[in-house]
Formats: structure tokens, C-alpha cells, sequence
């Protein structure tokens, strides 16, 4: 059997689909002639750390942590984890006071390409050591933080090792990477850096049609598809009916700021004052970590008490509330970067086989996902009238009891079959 070793800095990963996607990937392997050995820090900095999900990982699996030296307890210090703005992602086009802008434009001048720079030297000199010891066919980094990819570029650069760099998301190209307050000659240094990325790996991996592009466009390198993905294990193959005395909106995972759908809560407030029954049984439940501003606009339009914040919940748990949904949320970052991006919860979404709505980009790769699987919609962050429209539809077949489960095959998207494709890319 083949080794492979994979350098993340999510393990155990948070309950997002996207960082699942190597623990996923490990969990299946095996069955194509891959051993997976994995190397990730002792103490990272998470928002959260579902361990339920290991749980699905052999337990022989060779996990190499060695610790890690952050700058974030002075960063929490000073940007304060309640402030506006940074509770999912302080890098946003969100206002800020000037003590944000000045901590955002020092972490990002001082730590290049992230706070997890100061990793790259010593993760090389174990890892050397390690491979001379304990060879492995091919290392896979997988970022962001893309200083992961440094230390692929370099054990590529003094072991001759086979090297693929995943990217889970953009490097330069990331929404936020123009809000993050870089000088020109640091932002220089960044495309630099990925360019060189780009260049000397032996295959590069994106996670959606556009992005794979962006990079082909880019370098000689080949660049391969792989999305994220659901799986198959994690959904109820006959899900249970869905109540009926209860109207669920759901979303799951990060939900940030700079993606608050305004016009939808208006929408439903509207709704509420002129449906008694539907003010009744609506329930707007949030799963996973939501900024502060998301609460105050739903609060703003009197629904607070239609809405659950659930926090983080164990993966299984996650699953389980999707598919109990009447419909799911998938409001996307108000950025036109984001049109390339596919979330990784839409993946699941789609798994759960409930009608998405999402709002965004109406011509981006989520949109274009959702319209060739079946599973949804997406309208604009301020169209009014669809959104309304929608509303009205979904809740009159809730109260007919059509809202049945999805039909349509979405099997090439489960973890297996991706885990297929990324041997055969291996």
C-alpha cells in the first residue's frame, strides 16, 4: 500500500464541511491503496473542535503533532472576541473602529502568508528527518492557512518528495485578501509566494470549477477538481416526516456578517404581522458559529422569538437538523469573489435532499450547483419579490404536506467517490 502524507492544521477539524474534507478523505483511502499518515499542530487555534468526527478515522492512522506558536492570544487581546465583525471573520468588508482596521493591517504586514508562518522552519526539519526514516510516496498540504503549502514547497525542494497542494480555497484571490490592509509590497509578496506554489508542486487541487481555472490560467502545473463533498454515512437513508406544526428555516456552520440577508428577514417579518399561523410555527434555526449582527437584524425586525441559536453542534447532530428542515439557508458573502466559491455546507445541503435557498451571486458556481442538482435556488441579496414569492410557496406546501424530500442523484459528490478521484490524482 501507497503512503501519503497530508499536512493540515485542522485535525481534529471544526464542524465546517470544508476543513472536514481530509479527515473524510483518511476515513476512505485505505480503500484505494492509500495509507494516510497525517502531521498537524498540538494546539491550534479553532473556533471549535468537533471530536466526534475522528471517531470515523481508523484508529491505527499515524498522527505526527508537534506544537505550535501562535500570536493569537495578544491578537484576541487586543481585538476582543465580542466585537463586531470578529466573531466569524474580523477580515471582512464589515465597519470597523480604528483599533480593528489597525490590528487587521499589523496581522496582516507582520505574519506572511498567516499567523502560522513561524511553523513553516521547524514542521521542515521534523519532517525531513521524519521522511528519511519513514518514506512516504506523495505529501499533500492542504490550505488555507497556505503556509501549510510552505512546508510542502520546501520538503518538495530538499527531498525531491512528490508534492500536491489543495487549495480549499483561493490565496489571493480570497474575498477578504483586499480587506486585510496589505501594503503593496507585502500583497507583492503574497502572489509571489503562491505563484511559486503554483509553479514547483507537482499537481495543485481546487474545489470548484472557477477557481481551477483561475489557476490553470496561471501555471503549467496541473490543476485538478475536486469538490467537497457529503457523506453518505452522515445522512438517514429515510429520513423521519417532517413536523407539522413547525415552519424551519435552517443554517448551518459560519454565518457571517458580511453574508446577513436583510431582505429575507424583511420578508419574513412582513409575513409574521400578517399570518398568525405562520408567525406561530416559524423557527429560524442556527446551527454553528453567527456573528452578532445577524442576531441584532433578525432581533431589529421582532423575530428573536422565532429564532433558535443552537451554537455548535456535534457533526451527527448537524445532519440530522438539515434534513429536518422545511428549508436551508445558504446566504453567501456579499463579494464578487464569492461567485467562484462553493461553501462546503452546500454539499451537505444537497445530501439532505431539502429545497436551499440561497442567496447570492445568481450567476456564480453555487448558483450554477444548485440549479444542476435540483436542490435550490438562488436569488439576489435584494430581491424582494422572489424571495417573498418563495416564502409564500414553500409555506403553502408545508400546510398541504407536499414538502416531501427531494428526488435526484447527487452521488458523485459523497466522500467516496471524491476519495476515488483524489487516488487516481495521488
Amino acid at each position: 500500500m501507497k503512503k501519503v502524507l497530508i499536512i493540515s492544521y485542522y485535525w481534529p477539524p471544526t464542524g465546517g464541511s470544508g476543513v472536514q474534507r481530509w479527515v473524510k478523505f483518511a476515513k476512505y483511502l485505505r480503500r484505494f491503496g492509500w495509507e494516510p499518515v497525517v502531521y498537524t499542530p498540538e494546539n491550534p487555534e479553532q473556533l471549535a473542535i468537533d471530536e466526534s468526527l475522528l471517531s470515523e478515522v481508523p484508529e491505527d492512522i499515524t498522527v505526527l503533532k508537534r506544537h505550535i506558536s501562535e500570536p493569537y492570544a495578544i491578537y484576541h487581546k487586543f481585538f476582543g472576541a465580542g466585537d463586531k465583525g470578529a466573531g466569524v471573520n474580523p477580515l471582512n468588508q464589515q465597519k470597523k473602529t480604528l483599533k480593528q482596521r489597525l490590528v487587521v493591517m499589523l496581522r496582516g504586514n507582520l505574519f506572511v502568508p498567516d499567523p502560522r508562518a513561524g511553523w513553516v522552519g521547524p514542521s521542515v526539519r521534523f519532517l525531513r528527518k521524519y521522511l528519511k526514516e519513514n518514506p512516504v510516496d506523495t505529501v499533500v498540504t492542504t490550505g488555507p492557512p497556505h503556509s501549510m503549502h510552505l512546508i510542502g514547497r520546501r520538503l518538495k525542494r530538499r527531498t525531491g518528495v512528490r508534492w500536491i497542494a489543495d487549495f480549499r480555497d483561493p490565496w489571493t484571490e480570497m474575498h477578504y485578501f483586499k480587506h486585510m490592509g496589505l501594503f503593496p509590497w507585502t500583497a507583492a509578496i503574497h502572489r509571489r509566494m503562491e505563484q511559486k506554489v503554483l509553479d514547483q508542486a507537482d499537481a495543485v487541487i481546487a474545489v470548484s470549477a472557477p477557481v481551477r481555472d483561475d489557476f490553470q490560467a496561471r501555471t503549467s502545473t496541473p490543476v485538478h477538481l475536486i469538490t467537497n463533498g457529503f457523506d453518505t454515512e452522515d445522512f438517514a437513508e429515510f429520513p423521519q416526516p417532517l413536523p407539522r406544526n413547525e415552519f424551519s428555516l435552517v443554517h448551518t456552520g459560519l454565518f457571517a456578517s458580511d453574508g446577513n440577508p436583510l431582505r429575507l428577514w424583511d420578508v419574513l417579518s412582513r409575513k409574521c404581522s400578517e399570518d398568525r399561523a405562520f408567525k406561530d410555527q416559524l423557527k429560524i434555526r442556527l446551527a454553528g458559529k453567527t456573528d452578532t449582527e445577524i442576531i441584532e437584524a433578525l432581533k431589529a425586525r421582532g423575530l428573536e422569538g422565532n429564532v433558535e441559536n443552537l451554537g455548535y453542534l456535534p457533526h451527527i447532530k448537524t445532519t440530522e437538523l438539515q434534513q429536518s428542515a422545511s428549508v436551508l439557508l445558504l446566504p453567501l458573502r456579499d463579494e464578487p469573489e464569492y461567485a467562484k466559491a462553493l461553501p462546503g455546507k452546500i454539499f451537505e445541503y444537497m445530501a439532505a435532499r431539502r429545497p436551499v435557498l440561497g442567496i447570492g451571486q445568481e450567476g456564480g458556481a453555487a448558483a450554477q450547483m444548485l440549479a444542476s442538482t435540483g436542490s435550490g435556488v438562488m436569488y439576489g441579496w435584494d430581491r424582494v419579490e422572489p424571495l417573498r414569492n418563495y416564502i409564500d410557496v414553500a409555506w403553502e406546501r408545508h400546510l398541504a404536506g407536499e414538502d416531501g424530500p427531494l428526488e435526484g442523484d447527487v452521488s458523485e459528490y459523497s466522500r467516496l467517490a471524491l476519495t476515488e478521484k483524489l487516488a487516481s490524482v495521488l
